[in-house]
């Protein structure tokens, strides 16, 4: 029939629909794709929430924060820090030296209480003690070998034995005896005595002293310094001053 249309024969759109779609612009369709309206905003699109990651799959730094977020509190920390570390080391370090000081007085303390226990002891030569047989002496002789250990010198006349206190009676120095000149010399100040201990020059004031000479229960002779005898005062002629043989 004249009525029906070939399938075939494209429709043509109407009037109103081609000038419609003769006024819109392409930037428009464009602008608004298929299902949205005209006169709508288009939606924004929504910012990943992951960072987006640099060509080869390695993810991008993050921005740095500004100071202006973090303020001065990373100076102020640094600073806190570093004063918290001062002030340890110098509490170590006091605490050492109070320590060491703290030993130093404990140890002095126990060795002076142990130093208390033993009390002080002169080990001096005793003042009592033997010089050997008259028959080890010559007559007119002045022996000097007990000089240094007891400080006596051993005399022998032809009467016997008196012993002479090696001490000088000027300031106290020890006298050496001089057999090329017979005599006593101080080497101080120049006191000068006799043999037999009378002193004739320099400035000592008096002879030398004498000790106690005996004879032991053994036969030998015995010198005992504690007893001493004085020429000035007479007491070179007492008994124990001199030993008769």
């Amino acid at each position: 029939m004249a009525d029906e249309k070939d399938p075939s024969t494209p429709k043509e759109p109407a009037a109103g629909a081609a000038s419609a779609a003769a006024g819109a612009t392409p930037d428009t369709a464009a602008a608004h794709p298929a299902g949205t309206a005209a006169g709508s905003t288009p939606p924004l699109p929504t910012p990943p929430m992951t960072a987006a990651s640099a060509p080869g799959g390695v993810q991008a730094a993050p921005a740095p924060r500004s100071n202006a977020a973090t303020g001065a509190a990373a100076p102020a920390a640094a600073k806190t820090a570093e004063a918290d570390g001062v002030s340890r080391r110098g509490f170590l370090k006091w605490t050492t030296v109070g320590w060491v000081a703290f030993s130093a007085a404990c140890t002095s303390g126990l060795v002076a209480s142990t130093r208390f226990l033993f009390p002080n002891v002169l080990f001096e030569p005793p003042q009592s003690f033997k010089v050997g047989f008259p028959s080890e002496y010559t007559v007119g002789e002045v022996d000097t070998r007990w000089k240094d250990a007891y400080g006596v010198w051993i005399v022998r006349n032809s009467d016997g034995f008196y012993a002479l206190i090696a001490v000088c009676t000027h300031l106290g120095c020890s006298p050496n005896w001089l057999a090329a000149e017979n005599k006593f010399k101080c080497p101080c100040h120049g006191s000068g005595f006799y043999k037999t201990g009378v002193n004739f020059e320099g400035p000592a004031p008096r002879p030398l002293e004498r000790a106690r000479i005996v004879l032991s229960d053994d036969g030998q002779i015995l010198v005992d310094k504690s007893v001493k005898f004085q020429a000035e005062k007479g007491e070179w002629t007492k008994e124990e001053s001199f030993l008769k043989v």
